[in-house]
């Protein structure tokens, strides 16, 4: 576990060096940002919907009370959505699409050595697969989780006034009613800290993969575990300090 952790800081160390050609960096920065947001942008928005959707149901079919006000369903929809679904689990699901995609690319071109190929010219791998793949992921994951929060409250309004579970107006009010200004700081501090994870932990299992096709499908797989793992393992820790 150490030796991994220490690998993964010295990668780390490599990233930030200075660009053998600024402008290279920034090309491969803007292809990955319209490939890791643009890409993603359908499947994170029908996600997001849906979520919302599902909480809003299942929260009107638990308040069967007539004591608690019909609002509250709209409060919990916007809560739940800006604290938890939107940036856990767009980021659980990005994991797999984006950080599985990053690692395959990097080990694929590890085992091919092209990765051989630019120590030999005299660029810094790491920094010039990985640094614009980071960048990018630090600035789009973060936009998609704000689209991602704004499409899951839309969906709770869609179903819960297609169900019959409370009116546009009820859940409107719920949404304006105790909003707490914390909730976004903390859903971004959780987006910047996903992202990186997402970005460095693939590219880390990619840049160390050594043998063939087997083994870049298991480096891709070991992201997405690993990934996964640190990312809940985070918002735990987030969500303690900052809660």
């Amino acid at each position: 576990m150490f030796t991994q952790f220490g690998k993964y800081i010295l990668l780390l160390r490599q990233l930030f060096t200075k660009p053998e050609n600024l402008s290279m960096y920034w090309k491969e920065t803007t292809r990955e940002m319209v490939a890791i947001g643009i890409g993603s942008l359908g499947i994170v928005s029908i996600i997001a919907v849906f979520l919302g959707a599902v909480t809003c149901v299942q929260t009107a079919f638990q308040l069967v009370s007539g004591l608690v006000p019909i609002t509250i369903i709209g409060t919990i929809v916007r809560d739940s959505a800006i604290v938890e679904l939107s940036p856990t689990i767009t980021c659980l699901v990005l994991v797999g699409k984006v950080g599985s995609n990053i690692a395959s690319e990097i080990g694929t071109m590890r085992v091919t050595e092209q990765i051989d190929a630019l120590e030999i010219m005299g660029v810094n791998p790491a920094g010039y697969l990985i640094l614009p793949k980071v960048i990018a992921s630090l600035v789009t994951i973060p936009l998609l989780i704000m689209i991602s929060m704004a499409l899951a409250i839309t969906g709770g309004l869609v179903a819960g006034h297609l169900s019959g579970a409370i009116n546009y107006t009820d859940y409107l009010d719920g949404i304006r009613d105790g909003f707490i200004p914390l909730l976004l700081v903390v859903a971004m501090v959780k987006a910047v800290l996903f992202a990186f994870i997402i970005s460095t932990v693939s590219a880390y299992f990619g840049f160390y993969t050594h043998g063939g096709a087997l083994e870049v499908g298991k480096s891709s797989t070991k992201s997405v575990v690993y990934g996964s793992i640190y990312i809940l393992f985070t918002d735990y820790i987030v969500a303690q300090v900052l809660l």
